[in-house]
């Protein structure tokens, strides 16, 4: 167990010039379930706006969506779901996830978030590395057909009753339940679930499950999206995160007058803990405005539900900063909101302030393994300071930076962020060797380079594994993207680093215009001289229309490498 800080222990700002610090514990830790932090939001609050699914045209009172919960709750337990079973939820944002994720917190089930990009083989990896007894999957969500690719891993289907599936490829998968109201060979379907869960619904059996539940019991499995090698599956349990949702919800200062719009996608931890478990917290109103991201959509969700708070990536921001009908969206009762998720450019959070009135939205950094975040800032930081940092610690946390040998580094030096406190995961599911490797004497290291200023407040750099070495000198591609973006041409870029064999590594550049916008790789390199180091200046630069991109909007710099490397026939140097 993580050491706590006491009160008099804390210690936002560094002393001692060294890159640790400590959060307040001011506020206790909750011991609260996920179910029990429902109810108790659910008490206080029955009959105020809880849930609006707008493509969906669901409306919901905080009273009405714990009933329907509990409806579900019961339904699984119908079909044989126990406690500590996981149940797989494989959907784009939808009433029927977010009635998942409460659901089977009710009976202890651990939902296993898949995410909506997956193909056959990563489907058949995540199914199978954490034993999933049953999937809840949306027909299908843009071109991915969801149940025509269960219908190939498991063509068992065809034959079988439903929820009694025996598939070669699929040992532990009994259930498969689909949304929507067409009929598919042995698989249930959502609404006769719900059927059968209005039927036997018991609340006393509801709550003597819930009664034996533990905080600190797994309720959640994540999958990170690594670059190399197969996804870990992050398991985290209730008391990750309900205190993070807890403390996030502070610092935007969110209470029951306000209404959250969250386009970010439900199965990453921005969807679900910063978005939706920090409106449960508070009694916010959750506002979804389709089951995928569109600007348009989500600026007329704004003006039309009156949201006082926005999420997004930043280029989701910058989508809708740019939508050629922004001026017509009234978006004056905007207040807050947070930006995260990657690195959030500058000058997209100045815009976001002045042009779209989040004149205290906050910074949020942290990763899935942290439940997921260690540093926001608050909405009274001074503008410069949420603009170009991620705030200061959150309450419960630890986090030192250090160098390759694992000394704290002086303030201001860069090296690794590693963070220790309530919120780090229990562990990777099944694979003990990634977790020793992660979780090293408590502290998660986060493989992000980061720096934290004499106040406390902390700057991502970039990752170590994005750092790239040009002729012995550092470049992190954080530093020359935020330059980048003060170019008036420049919509959105991304800077990486290829093989050279004089240098060892090259700087290349992939830049997105704005609209109309026209320019040379030579105009480019004109505006970097003189305002940056010869050697952080992109020798390569491509102009492009959209970045390779994660379903959460995360640039897939890994894509851009391997495409720079075959269109110059360069290759990787061998080094020891």
């Amino acid at each position: 167990m993580a050491l706590q800080p006491t009160h008099a222990d804390a210690q936002i700002e560094p002393r001692d010039g060294l890159s640790y610090v400590r959060g307040s514990t001011d506020i206790p830790l909750s011991d609260a379930t996920v179910s029990r932090f429902l109810l108790d939001t659910v008490a206080k609050y029955p009959d105020r706006p809880a849930v609006t699914f707008r493509e969906q045209n669901v409306r919901w009172t905080w009273r009405q969506f714990a009933d329907e919960v509990d409806v579900l709750a019961s339904g699984l337990l119908a079909l044989g779901v126990e406690t500590g079973d996981r149940v797989g939820i494989w959907s784009p944002n939808r009433a029927e996830w977010l009635l998942t994720q409460f659901a089977t917190a009710r009976i202890g089930a651990i939902l296993v978030n898949i995410n909506p990009a997956y193909r056959l083989a990563e489907l058949e990896y995540a199914l199978n590395k954490v034993g999933c007894k049953a999937l809840i999957a949306a027909e299908q969500f843009k071109t991915s057909k969801y149940l025509e690719m269960l219908q190939s891993l498991a063509p068992e289907l065809a034959d079988a009753a439903p929820n009694a599936l025996r598939a070669a490829k699929l040992p532990d998968l009994r259930a498969v339940i689909r949304m929507g109201d067409a009929k598919t060979p042995g698989m249930l379907n959502f609404g006769d679930v719900m059927a059968r869960g209005r039927e036997t619904l018991d609340t006393a059996t509801l709550e003597a499950l819930e009664a034996k539940l533990g905080a600190r019991d797994p309720i959640n499995i994540q999958f990170t999206s690594g670059t190399t090698g197969n996804p870990k599956g992050a398991t985290l349990t209730h008391h990750n995160v309900v205190n993070n949702a807890r403390y996030i919800a502070m610092a935007m200062r969110l209470s029951e007058n306000d209404s959250l719009c969250i386009p970010v996608p439900l199965y990453h931890c921005f969807g679900m803990v910063l978005a939706v478990l920090a409106c449960v917290s508070t009694g916010c109103t959750m506002v979804f405005p389709g089951e995928a991201f569109d600007p348009a959509a989500t600026l007329a969700a704004v003006a039309e539900e009156r949201c006082t708070a926005l999420h997004g990536v930043p280029t989701m921001f910058i989508a809708e900063l740019d939508h050629p009908d922004f001026a017509k969206y009234d978006l004056s009762r905007l207040r807050t909101g947070i930006m995260a998720g990657s690195p959030c450019p500058i000058e997209t959070m100045k815009r976001v302030v002045s042009k779209m009135n989040l004149r205290e939205i906050t910074i949020a950094y942290g990763m899935t393994e942290t439940s997921p975040v260690s540093f926001q800032s608050s909405t009274t930081d001074p503008l410069d300071k949420r603009t170009t940092t991620v705030g200061r610690i959150q309450p419960h946390l630890e986090v030192k930076i250090i160098d390759p040998v694992g000394n704290v580094v002086p303030v201001g030096e860069t090296g690794e962020l590693c963070t220790r406190g309530y919120s780090v995961m229990k562990g990777y599911w099944d694979d003990d060797e990634k977790t020793r490797e992660a979780i090293v004497d408590e502290w998660m290291h986060t493989g992000d380079l980061a720096t934290i200023d004499a106040e406390g407040y902390c700057n991502i750099v970039g990752r170590l594994k994005d750092m790239l070495i040009r002729g012995g000198e550092n470049v992190y591609p954080r530093e020359i993207e935020e330059f980048l973006f003060r170019h008036p041409k420049i919509q959105s870029v991304q800077v990486f680093g290829v093989p050279d064999q004089k240098y060892g590594e090259e700087v290349c550049a992939w830049v997105v215009l704005r609209p109309g916008e026209q320019a040379t790789a030579e105009e480019i390199r004109e505006f970097c001289q003189g305002q940056i180091a010869h050697y952080k200046i992109p020798r390569y630069i491509r102009f492009v229309d959209e970045l390779p991109m994660t379903v959460t909007g995360k640039a897939q710099k890994f894509v851009m490498r391997a495409r720079m490397i075959e269109e110059l026939k360069v290759s990787e140097a061998r080094t020891a």
